[in-house]
């Protein structure tokens, strides 16, 4: 009896060959995720993004109002309970990933999709307003050539004349600076009612074409080119914060302005708005909650140390506003020092401090020519790195 299998129970084998292809199919090619030339670039990237206008001109003024150095305490807690912990976790999600906060988020959760996509919204929106901070500063900036500068005298076609003082005005309510009317008149063109919008400042819009140019040669290779330009951005404003501490210093006055900044005052740590302040300043400034810090944890290698990286950033951050603090309050001391005024009467925070305060203090100071240049250059480049990041995860 031949041993074998019949031909009639063969058609199924016939099947089963035709179905297979006639040469192997390749496997898809997958698209790899660029990734940051060495650690340090990743670092700077995120101490440039975490360092920016805030802690120039936010963290010194609430570090006054809540309690000066005893606003150290609910600072730092909040640092090491929310800002490091948190930091931590988006860099833990970017870096595991290896994609954008949307689809990041989404994988951890698919519910969590509109938190990522919410985070682009808001990019969006910081984006649009702080560049038009950049362009104030190059404006500023082109204007603190001159050799006196603008904003110095109430002898220009902007200064109402009958209210300009040439110096800070202190208790006469009814007087502007030289420096307010500068802000306010020549460089806004503020009008007197929300009723009247205005016309378009065609100066301006060109220093905004201008800031976005800059935004985009940094980022128009990705993180090929971001990386390099953190180097420089996020270095350079240390310098000239150094730099300006040791010569604010040295002026008159600026002794007793550090003081104003550091003097404890206790009873301040007993009032919520001190705590909520403190969580508020840390959540800003680190960039907490925006999808950025996972962007940039994204391009990480897969095995980098993040939590060594988180507290790098934290840490650098914190001292950074420390540092800031001493620079504008030695400044603000020495000004209420030629003015004879108590420091409450030129203290203040936003725009107005870099803007109208600071300004005033560096047309007095010696070397005038130089520092006004360096200063408004390093607000530039300080809002330059949060500005590149913000574009580059959206």
């Amino acid at each position: 009896m031949e041993l074998g299998v019949s031909s009639k129970t063969q058609p199924w084998t016939a099947t089963v060959l035709s179905d297979l292809p006639s040469t192997p199919e390749k496997p898809e090619e997958t698209v790899r995720r660029p990734t940051w030339s060495g650690r340090v670039e990743f670092i700077l990237a995120s101490v440039g993004y975490a360092v920016g206008l805030g802690n120039v001109w936010r963290f010194p003024y609430l570090c006054y109002k809540s309690g000066g150095g005893a606003f150290m305490i609910p600072y730092l807690t909040m640092v090491l309970v929310c800002g490091i912990p948190l930091l931590t976790m988006e860099f833990a999600i970017g870096q595991y990933t290896s994609i954008g906060p949307v689809h990041a988020l989404a994988k951890v959760c698919p519910l969590l999709k509109g938190v990522g996509l919410a985070t682009v919204v808001m990019s969006a929106l910081f984006c649009t307003y702080y560049n038009v901070l950049m362009s104030w500063a190059l404006f500023y900036f082109f204007n603190s050539f001159d050799s006196t500068l603008s904003w110095t005298s109430c002898n220009n076609t902007w200064n109402v004349v009958e209210n300009c003082s040439s110096g800070i005005p202190g208790n006469v309510s009814h007087l502007q600076s030289a420096s307010q009317q500068f802000f306010e008149n020549r460089l806004l063109e503020k009008t007197t009612r929300i009723q009247e919008a205005g016309g378009i400042r065609l100066e301006l819009l060109g220093y905004l074409f201008v800031a976005w140019l800059i935004v985009f040669l940094c980022i128009f290779k990705g993180i090929r080119s971001t990386g390099k330009v953190v180097y420089f951005t996020a270095v350079f404003p240390y310098f000239i914060l150094f730099a300006l501490l040791i010569n604010n210093v040295q002026l008159p006055g600026a002794q007793d302005g550090i003081l104003y900044f550091v003097t404890p005052v206790w009873s301040k740590l007993f009032e919520v708005t001190v705590w909520v302040n403190a969580a508020a300043q840390v959540f800003n400034s680190i960039g907490i909650a925006f999808g950025s810090q996972i962007s940039m944890a994204s391009y990480n290698k897969f095995n980098n140390n993040i939590i060594r990286d988180s507290l790098i950033v934290a840490i650098t951050n914190s001292l950074t506003s420390i540092l800031a603090g001493f620079v504008i309050f030695s400044a603000i001391g020495y000004m209420a020092h030629i003015h004879n005024l108590p420091m409450d009467k030129i203290t203040t925070d936003g725009p107005g401090l870099v803007f109208v305060v600071y300004p005033e203090v560096l047309a007095t100071m010696p070397f005038h020519q130089m520092w006004a240049p360096l200063f408004f250059f390093m607000l530039l480049c300080l809002g330059l790195d949060s500005q590149v990041v913000h574009d580059e995860r959206g």
